[in-house]
């Protein structure tokens, strides 16, 4: 590839001589990356695909350009422009990188930002050599979970940080349709207007982009989405043949959020083979369409070998593949839930007794087990509320756990249960009640 070609993509894609155009703040994650743009390590910011992290590396670029640096000390290549298709390779990063060098001649140590690493093989080598080097700033962005395998991990030991982005909070989201939320009160005061964006967000998602666009337009965009997802991140990586299967395990999987699922059952479902069931579930993992949470047991052994529960990545994606006139709202806030702990970066299981009560989730705070959440569309009626506190007491007696918060988050108001269970509304719990969980 001819440098001449390189320096005109690579102009396409910098803001040398124009504005950075405007984007949205999310400001956890823009806090979070700031605080180590310029260290020496590699930062590895990395989730699905389209959930937003080229927008927060221009939001990086923006803050940069704020203080003082030049813009010709900044570099983003994006290794999904066509043009690079052919040549996506150890090589094309150092003729990027010498082709930069060359036409805008830096004068201090540059920021490179590399956007969807994992199109170029054995792309650590080059990252490592740089590090080693000290030569540049480098920040890497990649759509699969794999992104740093045990091997790759090993080669960068001691030199990368890594920050995974979700698609939008409820929190976030509220932000992106302009609503504020100062405080408590506004709970109360914008209580029509915070039901309408929280069935909004239940039924479109997170992901960035699918806020703005209108009603009408949604669907399309986010089964291209689904379909990126599952053509760039699994197909054309694994190099599958069978993308029917892959298509209906995901749609069933997307759909049945946050039901227990079996390797076998998968199997028998879709006549396929064990060890095909299994690796289709590993592929959705690694493109972070779906999590995975084991039933807990001091065992980890029989951790590995329990029925898993699986979680969609986004709400949208889930109503995009489901069948109509069916009910989904406690599963759908169960969702909500669950991302919401992971986005605080909790470990979570769920738990079945031995006379078959399911606790939602355990939650686990610096190797100690401090949470049992369940989650509920309302404990009006007194059956579904004697259900649903009813493993509380059982899950404490069979793990031995006596100091642990006992926790049920629902759309009632919030209040003080017997036994010292405690019921929160779960827009409280996503919006203000922050310190219950971290």
């Amino acid at each position: 590839m001819e440098k001449s070609e390189i320096i005109e993509i690579l102009n396409n894609w910098n803001y040398w001589y124009r504005e950075v155009p405007p984007t949205k703040e999310r400001k956890i994650y823009d806090k979070k990356i700031s605080k180590f743009i310029k260290k020496d390590e590699v930062l590895v910011i990395k989730g699905v695909r389209r959930c937003g992290k080229s927008t927060l590396i221009l939001n990086q670029i923006k803050a940069l350009y704020k203080i003082g640096i030049p813009k010709n000390e900044i570099l983003f290549v994006n290794l999904e422009d066509p043009r690079f298709i052919n040549y996506l390779s150890l090589e094309l990063l150092d003729l990027i990188k010498e082709t930069y060098l060359e036409y805008l001649n830096p004068k201090s140590k540059p920021y490179i930002f590399l956007d969807e690493i994992q199109n170029i093989p054995n792309w650590e080598k080059w990252v490592n050599r740089e590090v080693e080097l000290k030569s540049s700033f480098i920040t890497i962005t990649g759509s699969n979970s794999s992104l740093l395998s045990s091997e790759i991990a090993s080669v960068l030991t001691g030199r990368y940080i890594s920050i995974d982005v979700y698609p939008l909070s409820f929190a976030e989201f509220l932000d992106f349709i302009d609503i504020e939320m100062n405080s408590k009160m506004d709970l109360v005061a914008k209580k029509i207007e915070l039901n309408r964006a929280f069935n909004r967000y239940l039924r479109d998602g997170g992901f960035p982009r699918v806020v703005d666009y209108p009603d009408s337009e949604k669907k399309e965009l986010l089964i291209s989405y689904k379909n990126s997802i599952l053509l760039k991140d699994i197909v054309a990586r694994f190099k599958l043949k069978n993308f029917t299967v892959l298509n209906d395990i995901t749609a069933f999987l997307l759909a049945n959020t946050g039901i227990i699922q079996s390797i076998t059952k998968l199997k028998n479902n879709f006549s396929i083979s064990y060890s095909m069931a299994q690796d289709y579930i590993e592929y959705l993992k690694k493109a972070y369409l779906i999590f995975e949470i084991t039933k807990f047991d001091y065992s980890l052994k029989k951790q590995r070998v329990n029925e898993k529960k699986y979680y969609s990545i986004d709400l949208g994606l889930s109503n995009l593949v489901r069948v109509p006139n069916r009910e989904f709202r406690g599963a759908d806030l169960e969702t909500v839930v669950f991302l919401e702990l992971i986005r605080r970066r909790y470990k979570v299981y769920y738990y079945k007794t031995s006379n078959g009560l399911e606790i939602d989730f355990i939650v686990e705070k610096d190797n100690i087990l401090t949470q049992l959440i369940q989650v509920s569309k309302t404990l009006k009626d007194e059956k579904t509320k004697k259900r649903e506190l009813a493993p509380f007491a059982k899950t404490k007696e069979e793990l031995h756990l006596k100091n642990i918060e006992c926790i049920v988050i629902s759309e009632d108001n919030s209040a003080k249960l017997e036994d010292n269970i405690v019921l929160i509304n779960i827009k409280e719990f996503l919006l203000l009640n922050q310190d219950t969980i971290i």
